[in-house]
C-alpha cells in the first residue's frame, strides 16, 4: 500500500509503526489501536501541563489510567510484616491523593529522599481506592524541582526533561505497559519521519482553509509552546480529515454525475397507477413528495443515488414499492436488498400483500398489469431458490425481495434498473456495489434508513448520495407510550409490568418482550437471556400465554417461523433478541417490554418501539432498567421515554456518544484515520471543506493532483466498509 501514494506525507504516514519505533514497541501500541505512523501522530495528548499547573485531583476517577501533577504534602515510612512501604500524600491546593509505594528499605528511603515535602511531580497509574480514598499504587513518577527541572537521572526524567524545554508537556491516554513518556518518545521519532516532506494540499487550499502547514500542524500539537499552537494545529488535523472525507464524496459525485443509466419515464395506466388506485389510505404530503423525487431521479440517464430516512413507520416501504412499481412499468425489473431474513421475508410478505393480484405476474386472472415478486434467501430449499432466480434472469419477475443470497456471482437479471437497499450500513462495500456492477449502464439506486441521520452525519458520511426525508406518520396509527420502570429501586412496578401485558393479551392483542442478549452472563444471573427469560415468564407470570423465541442464534427456518407464528397470531407473546428490530409490521403488537433496557442505544429503542402502536390500539411501551438515577444510562432511558420524535433523539444520541463509531472507526476491525474529526463540533468546518472540495474536484476532475489522489485512496482504506461505499 505504501508505493501507491503519490505524496511523500501520505507514503509517510501509511509507514507501520514498527519500521519507526521498531517490533516489540509497535507491538505495546496495539492496544490503542495503532499500528502506523499516521495513527500514532493523530493520538493527540489529552491534556497539556505547563510548568507551573497542578492537575484538578477533583476530576479522578477510580479505574482510569491517569497522569497527574501535584505538590507533595507529606510521606510516611511504614513497616510492614513482609517488607517496608512508602505512604505519600500529594495535593493540588484542595483536594489531596495517597500513594502506595512497596519495596526493600533502601529503595524506600531513596523514595522518600525523591518525594520531598512541596516538590512538585508527575505521577502516573490506575487509580484505586482503600478505604474510600482514592490512591495510586506503585506509580510511576518524576519530581520536579522549585525551579521546573527533574530531579533523577532515569531514561524517564530525561525524555520529561527535553519535553519540558518547551514549557508544556503533553500527557497522552496511555496503558499500563506504555506510558505517556514512553508515547512521546515515539511521537518524537515519528516526527522526525515527517522532515522535509512535501505539504498534501495545494497552497491555496491551505490559504482558503486558513490552515497551518501539515509537519507545523503536527509539531504544534505534540511539542507545542503556546495553548494558540496546540489550538492552530488540531484545527489543521481535523480539516485534514473533513476535507479529505469531502474530496472523496465530491468525486464519487462527479462520478456518478458521468456514468449513465437507462432513464425510466413515468408510465401512465400502468401498475403504479393501478397500485395507487386501490391503496386503502392516502399518502401523505410528505410521501406524495419524495415520490416526486424519485420518479424525476429514475428519469434521468445518470443513475440516482439517493437516501431515504424517515420517521418510524413513516412509510418508507410503499415509497419503495411506488419506486419498484415505476421502474417495472418502465421495462425494468426492481431488487429490494435486505440484511437479514427475518426483514427480506417480511417485505415479501409486506409487498405481496399490498399488490394483491398485481404482483400475481402471469397467473389466471391477474391484471395485465401485473408482475411476479419473487423471494431468495439462503435458507430457501434449492428447487425454490432456483425457480425464482430463474423468473429474475428471464424478466418474468419484476420485483425480487431477498438477502445476501442476491449477490451471488451465478444472479443474474433480465434489465436490473432499480436496487433499493434496506438498512445500508448492514452491507459490506463489495456487497452493496454488487448488483449491476458488471452492467454497462447502473442501475438506479434508493437507500432506506429506519435511523434519522442528523445533518452533520449525513453531509459527512453519506455526502455522495441526496437525502429525502419523511417526518410525518401515516394516519391510523394510535401511537406509544413509554414508561420507565426502576427495576432495582420499585420492584412492584416490575409485576405490575408482567400484569400490565397479560392485560393486554386477555384484550386479544399481541406483545413482545425484547431482552439485549441470547443468553444469561455467568456474572449476572439477573441479566436473563432470552431463552431463560422465556423459561421464566412461562413459568410464572405469564403462565398459561403462548409465547413464542426468536432470536439470531436460531436457524434461518426456525426464526421465519416463529416471526410467522407471531403474525398469524398462535403466538401471543414474542420473547426475543434485536432481531425484530426493523421491519417487522404486526398491527396487533400493542405492548412492549425491554428488559434491561439501559443495554441499548437511544436510536435501538426507538427502532424497538416502533414494532408496537402500528394499528389502531394505542402502544404501550415498558423500559425496565437496574441503572442507577441519574447515571448516562438513566438519562438515555429518560429521553426516550421524553418523546417519540426520531430526529430529536437522533440528535440527542449523537451529542451523548459523541462520534462513536459513526465514521466506522469501531466497526472495521483495522484502525480508522478518522480519529480527530467531530461530527458534533465540526458542522461548520466540514461545511466549508465541502464547499472547498467540490470547487477542487472541478479544478482537478481528473485526480492529477497528487494530494487529492491519496486522499480518496486514504478514505477508502482507512473508512468503514459499513459506512462508505466504493463502486
Amino acid at each position: 500500500m505504501i508505493d501507491a501514494w503519490q505524496t511523500g506525507a501520505f507514503r509517510a504516514r501509511a509507514a507501520p509503526l514498527a519500521e519507526v519505533v521498531g517490533a516489540k514497541t509497535a507491538k505495546s501500541f496495539a492496544a490503542l489501536r495503532i499500528a502506523t505512523v499516521g495513527d500514532l501522530l493523530a493520538h493527540l495528548p489529552r491534556r497539556y501541563l505547563a510548568g507551573t499547573e497542578l492537575t484538578d485531583l477533583s476530576t479522578l476517577r477510580e479505574g482510569e489510567y491517569a497522569a497527574v501533577m501535584a505538590r507533595v504534602q507529606r510521606t510516611a515510612v511504614r513497616m510492614g510484616s513482609r517488607q517496608p512501604r512508602l505512604e505519600a500524600v500529594v495535593t493540588d491546593g484542595h483536594g489531596h491523593l495517597n500513594l502506595t509505594f512497596f519495596g526493600r528499605a533502601p529503595l524506600v528511603k531513596y523514595w522518600e529522599a525523591e518525594l520531598s515535602k512541596g516538590v512538585r511531580g508527575i505521577f502516573v497509574g490506575k487509580v484505586g481506592s482503600f478505604r474510600g480514598d482514592l490512591q495510586l499504587a506503585h506509580p510511576q513518577f518524576v519530581m520536579l524541582d522549585a525551579r521546573g527541572g527533574i530531579v533523577g537521572s532515569s531514561e524517564e526524567k530525561r525524555l520529561l526533561a527535553s519535553l519540558s524545554q518547551s514549557g508544556l508537556v503533553g500527557m497522552y491516554p496511555a496503558t499500563s505497559k506504555l506510558p505517556t513518556w514512553q508515547i512521546a518518545e515515539s511521537v518524537r521519532l515519528a516526527l522526525a519521519t515527517l522532515e522535509g516532506v512535501a505539504d498534501p494540499w495545494p497552497g491555496w487550499v491551505r490559504d482558503e482553509a486558513g490552515v497551518v502547514g501539515l509537519t507545523d500542524a503536527y509539531r504544534h500539537v505534540h511539542q507545542p509552546e503556546s495553548m494558540a499552537e496546540v489550538e492552530a494545529g488540531t484545527h489543521r488535523l481535523r480539516f485534514d480529515e473533513a476535507f479529505a472525507t469531502q474530496v472523496t464524496m465530491s468525486y464519487r459525485r462527479a462520478s456518478n454525475e458521468a456514468a449513465r443509466a437507462t432513464a425510466r419515464q413515468p408510465v401512465t395506466g400502468g401498475l403504479t397507477d393501478a397500485f395507487l388506485a386501490r391503496l386503502p389510505y392516502r399518502l401523505t404530503d410528505g410521501q406524495r413528495a419524495v415520490c416526486d423525487e424519485i420518479l424525476a431521479d429514475l428519469a434521468r440517464e445518470v443513475p440516482m443515488r439517493r437516501l431515504l430516512q424517515g420517521e418510524v413507520g413513516s412509510g418508507k416501504t410503499v415509497v419503495a414499492l411506488i419506486a419498484m412499481l415505476a421502474t417495472v412499468d418502465a421495462g425494468g425489473q426492481a431488487v429490494l436488498l435486505a440484511p437479514t431474513e427475518i426483514l427480506a421475508t417480511q417485505h415479501y410478505l409486506t409487498i405481496t400483500a399490498l399488490l394483491g393480484d398485481l404482483g400475481g405476474g402471469a397467473m389466471l386472472g391477474a391484471p395485465d398489469t401485473a408482475t411476479d415478486v419473487v423471494l431468495v434467501t439462503g435458507s430457501q430449499p434449492a428447487a425454490r431458490r432456483r425457480q425464482a432466480l430463474l423468473r429474475a434472469v428471464d424478466g418474468s419477475a419484476g420485483i425480487v425481495v431477498g438477502t445476501h443470497a442476491l449477490l451471488a456471482d451465478n444472479v443474474r437479471f433480465a434489465d436490473l434498473g432499480l436496487v433499493v437497499i434496506d438498512e445500508q450500513h448492514r452491507f459490506g462495500v463489495e456487497q452493496r456495489a454488487a448488483l449491476g456492477a458488471t452492467s454497462a449502464t447502473r442501475p438506479h439506486r434508493l437507500v432506506l434508513t429506519a435511523t434519522p441521520i442528523p445533518r452533520s452525519v449525513a453531509m459527512t458520511v453519506f455526502g455522495d448520495l441526496e437525502v429525502s426525508t419523511l417526518t410525518e406518520v401515516p394516519g391510523g396509527r394510535a401511537g406509544v407510550s413509554t414508561t420507565l420502570v426502576d427495576e432495582a429501586r420499585r420492584p412492584a412496578w416490575v409485576e405490575r409490568a408482567w400484569q400490565r401485558l397479560r392485560e393486554e393479551v386477555d384484550a386479544g392483542r399481541q406483545a413482545f418482550v425484547v431482552a439485549p442478549r441470547i443468553d444469561t452472563p455467568a456474572d449476572d444471573p439477573e441479566a436473563l437471556g432470552v431463552v431463560d427469560l422465556a423459561a421464566r415468564l412461562t413459568a410464572g407470570p405469564l403462565a398459561g400465554l403462548r409465547i413464542g423465541v426468536v432470536h439470531g442464534r436460531q436457524s434461518s427456518p426456525d426464526q421465519a417461523e416463529a416471526m410467522a407464528a407471531f403474525v398469524r397470531g398462535e403466538t401471543q407473546v414474542l420473547v426475543a433478541t434485536t432481531v425484530i428490530e426493523v421491519g417487522v409490521d404486526v398491527a396487533n403488537a400493542s405492548m412492549m417490554v425491554v428488559t434491561d433496557a439501559d443495554r441499548f442505544g437511544i436510536s435501538q429503542l426507538h427502532q424497538l418501539r416502533g414494532r408496537i402502536g402500528r394499528g389502531a390500539h394505542p402502544g404501550v411501551c415498558l423500559l425496565l432498567t437496574r441503572a442507577e438515577p441519574g447515571s448516562d444510562a438513566w438519562r438515555r432511558l429518560e429521553a426516550v421515554a421524553a418523546t417519540t420524535d426520531g430526529f430529536t433523539l437522533a440528535e440527542i444520541d449523537l451529542e451523548q456518544r459523541r462520534e462513536g463509531n459513526v465514521l466506522g472507526s469501531d466497526q472495521s476491525g483495522t484502525h480508522s484515520g478518522l480519529r480527530l474529526l467531530s461530527v458534533v463540533d465540526d458542522a461548520d468546518l466540514i461545511r466549508r471543506a465541502r464547499d472547498l472540495a467540490d470547487r477542487a474536484v472541478a479544478a482537478d476532475p481528473d485526480r492529477s493532483t497528487p494530494g487529492f489522489a491519496d486522499a480518496v485512496t486514504w478514505i477508502e482504506s482507512v473508512s468503514d466498509a459499513e459506512w462508505f461505499e466504493r463502486d
